[in-house]
């Protein structure tokens, strides 16, 4: 079964100005979580430029990998790594 089947990309945005224009402490909240039970499986802060970039490749994830292989491939990405 395909990983967007049962896990869903949460990205909280930790500013309302675009990334380019959010300041230096700015951080977003990028979570995957399990869609039938609602808990966070996985979790990282990271810079809004960094997360939207982020974002990008755990959706094209989501769609293209299994469930196990997609939490193997992004839980080995630790949260203060990219």
């Amino acid at each position: 079964m395909r990983a967007n089947r049962r896990l869903r990309l949460l990205h909280g945005r930790g500013s309302r100005l675009p990334a380019w224009l959010a300041g230096p402490g700015a951080m977003d909240r990028l979570e995957i979580v399990e869609i039938e039970t609602a808990e966070t499986v996985l979790f990282w802060d990271r810079p809004p430029i960094e997360a939207r970039r982020m974002a990008r490749a755990l959706h094209a994830d989501l769609a293209q990998l299994e469930v196990e292989d997609f939490l193997a491939k992004w839980s080995a990405i630790a949260p203060e790594e990219s």
